[in-house]
């Protein structure tokens, strides 16, 4: 494992996209949204990279309309897309001002056709909720087991959370498994005790209780673990 600091994993991360630019000419960044990157997003944005050959994208997204205060990609625009990676593009998941239930069955197949037209990610940062979720794969959500099949052809998967969280009652678009695992790199922040503890259960095997452990469990992709206590 490897000590979490913001600094740290921005140069990490740096580095592994300046390695992409120069070998494909171009760099793919898949980043989670929430309060937890955000540090890391502030670090990553003032270091010298070629940022106009960097697309970057959502591991998952609420089902909000574009520029809504939840919204992943208006978080990402914030803190991310600024300063020097102001250069860089982003590509939503959900690009419309018209999400509601009717809505959602064709912002999920565009969103599908956005990440495949993408191609395969270069850099994946994840991180892992208390409760063992990473992207949007909730052990709550119905359509869990749909995202975890590896034969899902989709990149990415229509989520809805049973129980909905009241402080973000919203369905979710979540890159599925198989999805992530095409990722050349994955990163996985984890930070405090309560989210280590879950951790270590997680490594153990994979588990529908904890999502994450789908992820750290295979051995198809490399994945890096940065902890912090």
């Amino acid at each position: 494992m490897n000590v979490y600091t913001p600094k740290a994993l921005a140069h990490r991360i740096a580095d592994l996209l300046g390695k992409a630019i120069q070998e494909r000419g171009h760099a793919l960044l898949c980043v989670s949204g929430g309060k937890s990157p955000i540090p890391l997003f502030h670090a990553l944005r003032d270091l010298p990279l070629s940022w106009k050959k960097v697309t970057i994208s959502l591991a998952d997204e609420r089902c909000v309309p574009v520029g809504h205060p939840h919204s992943n990609a208006a978080l990402v625009s914030a803190h991310l897309l600024q300063d020097l990676a102001a250069d860089a593009r982003l590509v939503r998941m959900i690009d419309s001002h018209e999400v509601n239930e009717t809505t959602l069955a064709a912002l999920s197949q565009q969103a599908h056709t956005a990440l495949s037209t993408l191609g395969r990610c270069d850099v994946l940062v994840l991180g892992m909720g208390e409760d063992g979720h990473t992207a949007s794969l909730f052990s709550h959500a119905t359509e869990l087991q749909e995202a975890l099949d590896l034969n899902n052809p989709l990149s990415c998967q229509l989520m809805h959370l049973n129980p909905a969280p009241p402080e973000a009652p919203y369905p979710r678009m979540s890159q599925t498994l198989q999805y992530l695992l095409q990722a050349r790199q994955i990163v996985l922040s984890v930070q405090g005790p309560a989210k280590l503890a879950v951790l270590q259960q997680a490594q153990q095997g994979a588990d529908t209780r904890w999502p994450v452990s789908f992820v750290l469990n295979q051995h198809t992709t490399p994945v890096e673990i940065w902890t912090a206590p």
